[in-house]
């Protein structure tokens, strides 16, 4: 027996165990993470010679922190992820960065915001903004409703539909008007990828675009001020960012 190691356990290399729940969720992750046009559960559970059963708690709780995004019964990977990335120093959305959003900031003068969907919440992940809350939002990472934002409605557009009725149907009381002014605007939402001041908030008012990749929404360019500047601007503020929206997508 060596009597160093003795006198000194905690100097020993511990031995690290694998755990077979946590293989599986690292594998559902790094499956998810490489095809880009999702995944079944069938074939997750082929891919990982895992029985179908086991597997679909774990990707239903996946789902619903945001690790997983489900379309049509095919799983992508989700918000979650990128969110730890931005906490670390790390970038998130391809199409649009910070120079971007002094662009539409420059031309809009308002405060502007990248958001995405963690869970069922909206996060502003980068801003352009004299306004301290919400450069406070954005740089802290504080979880917003999806609800009661204009970005959170153009994210909430993009949800497959079993995912939007659970959410709408998981909603408080006091949420019952949002929600039916929500339904009553989805569709538009859904065609023009365009929220334009639906005045849910009683802070403020804002105008917002969904930004998409691969077919689908993966965040929201949103500029907020106060009510009556964005009502009397309301058409103005759509053209400027759906304008901005297509040279974004252009130099994608």
């Amino acid at each position: 027996m060596n009597p160093e190691r003795s006198a000194h356990p905690e100097a020993a290399t511990p031995v690290r165990k694998r755990h077979r729940m946590v293989d599986r969720v690292a594998g559902i992750l790094e499956l998810a993470a490489r095809n880009h046009d999702g995944l079944t559960l069938t074939e997750l559970a082929r891919l990982l010679d895992a029985p179908l059963s086991s597997l679909q708690g774990l990707v239903n709780g996946l789902v619903a922190a945001g690790y997983l995004d489900e379309h049509d019964r095919r799983y992508r990977l989700g918000g979650a992820p990128y969110l730890l990335n931005l906490m670390a120093g790390r970038h998130l959305v391809t199409q649009v960065g910070h120079k971007e959003l002094e662009a539409v900031h420059a031309d809009a003068g308002l405060t502007t915001l990248l958001s995405v969907v963690v869970g069922q919440g909206v996060f502003y992940v980068d801003s352009c903004s004299s306004t301290p809350r919400y450069d406070y939002l954005a740089k802290n990472l504080v979880r917003r409703s999806l609800i009661r934002t204009s970005s959170g409605w153009v994210l909430l557009a993009g949800f497959a539909r079993r995912d939007l009725w659970s959410y709408l149907g998981s909603l408080p009381a006091e949420d019952d008007a949002n929600r039916e002014r929500f339904l009553n605007t989805l569709e538009t939402i859904q065609e023009t990828g365009v929220c334009a001041a639906p005045h849910i908030s009683e802070v403020a008012d804002g105008v917002a675009v969904a930004v998409r990749e691969g077919g689908r929404t993966v965040a929201a360019v949103s500029v907020v001020g106060p009510h009556e500047e964005i009502h009397s601007r309301r058409d103005e503020l759509v053209e400027l960012l759906t304008s901005h929206r297509r040279r974004w997508e252009q130099a994608g």
